[in-house]
């Protein structure tokens, strides 16, 4: 299966039969038949049957990919069909209105136009033998310059020296017509007048007996008038995702599309605020600079957060996901630890660890590039040489050890740790050769001497072994407290190996448990020792944290998980993806929250500095993007996928997994409307501009329209636009509220007349110049050049165009956000290209003033909002502005008029000498220019 994507003139001349044919074969490669036979020779053994499943698998799900891309193509050629029996009558009868007065067809004529689905007409050669000279004319559009196939002029030379000007562009037979004597090849891209032509050269006209010479020449002339006229006024572009051809028709601001220039904005984007906390898996990941300022990460950024003064400072110098963290002694300096990731083309790309400076954002050594696999698990800086070395654990099937030199950032000594999950390492505080590291089920005590690490492993005895050590601390007496999965405190410490007791193995020094203490109901998360010698624990099940003495007497407790403490005062970091500032006796409150599961749902405010957000956590969150914090949230019965805010900004309509949409009212949070549309998952919601009509697209294939009364709190059903052949992915209205525009899983693009019931717009030729009032369709003219050569149509989320229409934002796939111009019609337009996110970026929005750009993360949970800065803003030069994309048209329209006039007047005198020398019609030219002029004065006039 192909999966490039590329761009191409349109023939002008192609029928829309071989189109079809053409997008069908490219599905069902040679390629792809070839690869299914090899996997049948996939060996049946017990050692590789996973292999042959996985193979399998893919096998299936290309299949599937096949059906859908069929199913689509021949949804899309039976809707042409069913246009083109349509337009029949309404191309004879404007052929009829045509003719001047006085003039008639023949009644034989008149008999042969009832057969003018393929206007076939045989006869007989001198010898007897039957001749086909059957001449099929496809209708892809309403009576348009593209509506019937087009007249080629071309000035190629034959054997002989004569000119032929005119070629036939392939046909493709309707059925119960003869097939064409020889399939013709697809045309050149060379322009718009390019030449369709293998073989021997036919000219393109209506083979006419003698008694029907009249009605030949009225169909030439006006094949040659739609012609010309196309050339002046219509051209498209069509481009392919994985092998289906979209077609998009150029807008008639534009008469030169080879001439436009694409440039990068000059809007940029700056990090103004990142908002969540990747707390769910991670630990030991919050800390407390000499600063006062709060350190964390989620996603690609490393975040500062400035407690008192409600400021971030973030540090970006990493390439995917930051997994651990760490402070150094003197609590400026900062290691943190990343995933390996992948780059667009799939590869991985390699983890390492970044040691910088907390106060200058500066990097000052990167570790371990090319040398940890897959990422780094856990970092930790040693404490009694003053944060010379740094302990690193990869995510390694072994898990490596290794440990490094800070100042040269080379590495001291490395071993294999253990093939089990690992979850923390730390220096012991007072002697720099102790390591101790713990996991599933083990801890380990390494000792680091002459440049190699050896380990003991921690003897459980008589005590039940958890499954889960999760998190341990040295107490002042140097003893190490460990808290498992049991809810259990085990002190542990150094004495002599009892064979008897302890078997065997235990020989000299052991570490054994010493004491065990309940603590809390489920694992203990996290330990944090303080400075006069008590503990905080912080459980997970019983969402409890309490204060112990130095003899593990508990004291106090409330119900907060893994802390930090600052004094009196703690900052907890939950598991729930939020961070709590607070005291035992003041209670906590939340200054950090965030989403915890892939969100997909973004919508702006239309006045307000407000934006919504919801995804699979159930969580409908409503944010304030001036003060930085979250507004309100609330808890959904499933999870929501789109939204909406109405015009008036009064409410807000969410999209719900299951087919529900519920409508929210701002200010009491309450739910104030719910509806159900099909049982599919809702993927778009979208308001008309005057907030007359909502349009709820489905993965059912339908697009519901309401009629929205009351300020948005009543609404009743107007429609259903059906027509799509797959799930609805993102649609917009028109400026006037009286369209939609629309796009589909299987690269669709449609056009809706909702004032007239709904209905599908067969021509969308007609909708080339319509104006939109918002712009996130990801397939259109408009923003064809954001599409990367390669890419095999997932590869962007979202994308919106900014209100003031200058710039277009895009989300994709490889966790990237996108600045384009806009509009970018043009392929490989330049862009500004910004990272952040550590997973696919599932939305973007512009705020209601493009003051900032917001753009939301899948699996990180992460929404990051960007300010857009406006330097070097400029009006002026040859930028392209989205009303008027080039202004090209020509000042002076009688001279415009007079060169097309000659130049039509050559191509009617060339094609009148192809068909005399023929002997197919026999017309004086002045009676062709009589008829011809009248039709060219009409088209010049209402082009100019």
């Amino acid at each position: 299966m192909e999966l490039d994507i590329g761009y191409h003139w349109l023939s002008l001349f192609s029928t829309i039969f071989k189109n079809d044919l053409t997008a069908c074969g490219s599905i069902l490669s040679p390629d792809l038949l070839s690869w299914s036979v090899c996997t049948d020779d996939v060996s049946g053994s017990s050692a590789e049957y996973p292999d042959r499943v996985f193979m399998m698998e893919g096998r299936l799900q290309a299949q599937e990919d096949e059906i859908m891309l069929l199913k689509s193509s021949l949804a899309d050629a039976l809707r042409r069909l069913r246009l083109h029996d349509q337009l029949i009558p309404l191309l004879k009868q404007q052929i009829i209105d045509a003719l001047p007065e006085g003039m008639s067809l023949t009644e034989e004529a008149q008999a042969k136009f009832h057969h003018i689905q393929g206007l076939e007409l045989e006869e007989k050669d001198e010898e007897g033998e039957e001749k086909d000279l059957s001449w099929a004319s496809s209708v892809e559009e309403a009576i348009h310059p593209t509506a019937i196939r087009n007249l080629q002029r071309d000035d190629h030379q034959d054997p002989n020296g004569s000119t032929e000007s005119l070629s036939s562009a392939s046909q493709t037979p309707i059925s119960g017509s003869p097939a064409p004597p020889k399939d013709l090849s697809a045309s050149s891209r060379s322009g718009p007048l390019s030449t369709i032509l293998e073989g021997k050269k036919k000219p393109l006209c209506v083979v006419a007996t003698s008694t029907s010479l009249l009605h030949s020449y009225l169909i030439s002339c006006l094949t040659l008038f739609f012609t010309l006229s196309h050339w002046l006024t219509g051209q498209s572009i069509k481009m392919f995702i994985r092998g289906r051809p979209i077609t998009m028709y150029v807008p008639s601001n534009i008469q030169n599309y080879e001439d436009l220039r694409m440039e990068p904005p000059v809007e940029k984007l700056e990090l103004d605020w990142v908002y969540g906390y990747r707390g769910r898996d991670c630990r030991a990941n919050l800390y407390l600079l000499s600063s006062g300022e709060a350190v964390y990460f989620i996603a690609c950024v490393v975040v500062l957060y400035h407690i008192n003064n409600r400021t971030q400072r973030h540090y970006r110098k990493h390439t995917d996901c930051v997994r651990c963290l760490t402070i150094h002694p003197d609590k400026v300096r900062v290691a943190s630890g990343q995933t390996a990731g992948v780059d667009k083309d799939g590869k991985p790309l390699q983890p390492y660890v970044h040691i910088w400076d907390s106060s200058t954002l500066i990097t000052l050594q990167q570790i371990g590039l090319g040398t940890f696999e897959r990422g780094v698990g856990s970092v930790a800086f040693s404490f009694a040489d003053a944060g010379a070395f740094l302990c690193v654990i990869d995510d390694s099937n072994e898990h490596m050890l290794s440990v490094w030199d800070c100042a040269k950032g080379t590495k001291h000594t490395e071993v294999k740790s253990t093939n089990e999950a690992v979850f923390a390492v730390e220096f012991n505080p007072s002697d720099s050769t102790n390591i101790i590291t713990c996991g599933k089920s083990h801890i380990y005590f390494w000792t680091l001497s002459a440049g190699s690490l050896t380990k003991k492993q921690g003897i459980f005895g008589k005590y039940k072994k958890p499954k889960f050590i999760q998190c341990f601390v040295f107490s002042l007496t140097g003893d190490v407290l460990t808290g498992d999965s049991e809810g259990n405190i085990l002190t542990w410490g150094k004495s002599p190996g009892d064979v008897k007791t302890l078997g065997k193995g235990a020989k000299g020094n052991t570490f054994q448990i010493m004491r065990q203490t309940r603590a809390h109901d489920g694992s203990v998360f996290t330990l944090c020792m303080l400075q006069g010698g008590a503990l905080l624990s912080g459980g997970g099940k019983d969402r409890k944290i309490i204060r112990w003495s130095a003899d593990l007497a508990p004291e106090r407790e409330c119900e907060v998980k893994d802390a930090y403490v600052n004094g009196e005062e703690l900052l907890v970091g939950t598991t729930r993806n939020a961070i709590l500032r607070g005291t035992f006796s003041d209670g906590f409150v939340a200054i950090v929250q965030g989403h915890v599961d892939e969100m997909w749902g973004l919508a702006t405010h239309p006045s307000q500095d407000v934006f919504l957000t919801c995804g699979h956590d159930r969580q409908v969150c409503v944010w304030n993007t001036a003060e930085h914090k979250l507004d309100w949230c609330t808890t959904l019965e499933e999870y929501g996928l789109c939204a909406d805010f109405c015009p008036n900004g009064a409410v807000v309509s969410v999209g719900l997994s299951t087919g529900r949409w519920l409508v929210l009212d701002l200010q009491t949070k309450e739910v104030i409307s719910d509806y159900t549309d099909g049982n599919e998952q809702l993927s778009v919601m979208r308001y008309s501009p005057d907030g007359s009509f909502l349009a709820v697209g489905s993965h059912d294939n339908f697009i519901y329209v309401y009629n929205v009364t009351e300020c948005g709190r009543r609404y009743s059903r107007y429609g259903k636009c059906n027509g799509h052949s797959s799930f609805i992915t993102h649609l917009d209205w028109s400026k006037d509220g009286k369209y939609i525009m629309s796009n589909s899983g299987d690269y669709e693009i449609l056009y809706w007349d909702v004032a007239g019931g709904c209905k599908l717009l067969r021509n969308r030729y007609e909708s080339k110049d319509r104006e939109w009032a918002s712009y996130t369709c990801v397939l259109g003219f408009h923003v064809m050049g954001v599409w990367l050569e390669g890419s095999d149509g997932t590869d962007i989320n979202a994308l919106c165009r900014s209100h003031s229409e200058r710039v277009v934002a895009v989300a994709d796939d490889f966790c990237k956000v996108h600045l384009f111009q806009y509009p970018c019609p043009k392929p490989k337009a330049p862009n500004h290209s910004y990272e952040g996110h550590g997973s696919h970026v599932t939305n973007v929005r512009f705020t209601h003033c493009d003051s900032h750009l917001l753009s939301m993360g899948g699996k990180d949970t992460c929404i990051l909002q960007w300010e857009v800065k406006r330097a070097g803003t400029s009006d002026g030069g040859d930028r392209l502005h989205s009303g008027s994309i080039v202004e090209n048209i020509p000042k002076y329209p009688i001279l415009f008029t007079c060169l097309f006039t000659i130049q039509a007047y050559r191509s009617g005198v060339l094609w009148l000498s192809s068909c005399q020398k023929s002997n197919i019609i026999h017309i004086v030219p002045d009676c062709y220019l009589g008829i011809f002029s009248f039709f060219f004065v009409l088209q010049t006039f209402a082009f100019c």
